[in-house]
């Protein structure tokens, strides 16, 4: 009996220590486990504010230089997006996970995801291409793809132009780079071009030197280069004058409507009078 009993408490006792030790073992897995959490955390906050630094100073040290607003904030957002990548690529391999793999499959998505956008990316390599040279910038008056307006933003993908009837329009900006380029805002003046149809027996010099001598009152045209009024062609109607004063650009529409103006205002003072086909029957004798 007594023999049991030993046999017993020896057998309670390994028991015991298998589960001291299988208690120990688990307590010393769940520190290694707790203090990689905390160390990966660590690293993780001490990570993002490097990347914030240096994204910070990469972006300070671009203003220095003077270079445009959006091609700072492109650079500073690839810059940051690949050390975040190469951030959570080191915190894998931290945990022990194979990052040699990992960095073949984000190399086969951007591969996959570079040919299902790639109206995206030519939109942005040519958004890239805008700012590097230049030829608009935001408040420039242009046309571009068929579209005329004012530049409110050049974007990351596209840019958006207000045009004169106050419609907010985004154009991709690959189809920008792609096709011609108007930039009304570059020259430092503009030519209003403009016709006058004469009617027959209207001398055409003398509305000529009326219109020139009226087009100089017209506010914001410009004396040097002078407005310009010659003979551009010939019709039914009779003589079409060419009508071009300058203005600057912020004045286009101003002396455009005004020029209509001082024509219909000059042409009525004159009494000239309206422009009209003139055909001419005969009957011929009969023989």
């Amino acid at each position: 009996m007594a023999l049991d009993l030993n046999a017993e408490n020896l057998s309670k006792l390994t028991d015991t220590n298998h589960l001291s030790k299988l208690t120990d073992t688990a307590i010393t897995h769940l520190t290694d486990v707790g203090l990689k959490v905390v160390g990966a955390i660590v690293l993780f906050i001490i990570g993002r504010w490097l990347i914030k630094l240096a994204v910070r100073l990469m972006t300070a040290a671009f203003n220095r230089q003077h270079l445009d607003h959006t091609l700072v904030t492109y650079v500073g957002s690839i810059v940051s997006v690949g050390l975040n990548i190469i951030l959570i690529i080191a915190l894998l391999g931290y945990f022990g996970v194979e990052t040699t793999s990992f960095a073949a499959l984000i190399a086969a998505m951007g591969i996959a995801i570079g040919a299902a956008w790639a109206g995206l990316l030519a939109n942005f390599a040519a958004g890239a291409f805008l700012i590097v040279l230049r030829p608009f910038k935001v408040g420039d008056f242009v046309t571009v793809a068929g579209t005329t307006g004012t530049v409110k933003e050049i974007g990351l993908f596209s840019t958006t132009v207000n045009t004169p009837d106050n419609i907010m329009t985004a154009i991709g900006n690959n189809k920008i780079f792609s096709d011609n380029i108007q930039n009304f805002s570059t020259n430092p003046y503009r030519r209003v071009e403009r016709t006058a149809q004469l009617a027959h027996g209207v001398d055409p010099q003398e509305a000529i030197s009326r219109l020139k001598e009226a087009l100089a009152g017209i506010p914001n045209v410009l004396d040097e280069p002078a407005p310009s009024v010659e003979i551009l062609d010939f019709n039914l109607y009779g003589t079409v004058l060419a009508v071009r004063p300058f203005c600057h650009n912020n004045d286009y529409w101003q002396v455009y409507f005004d020029t209509n103006q001082v024509i219909s205002r000059e042409f009525a003072a004159a009494g000239y009078p309206a422009p009209e086909q003139r055909l001419v029957t005969r009957q011929l004798a009969a023989s």
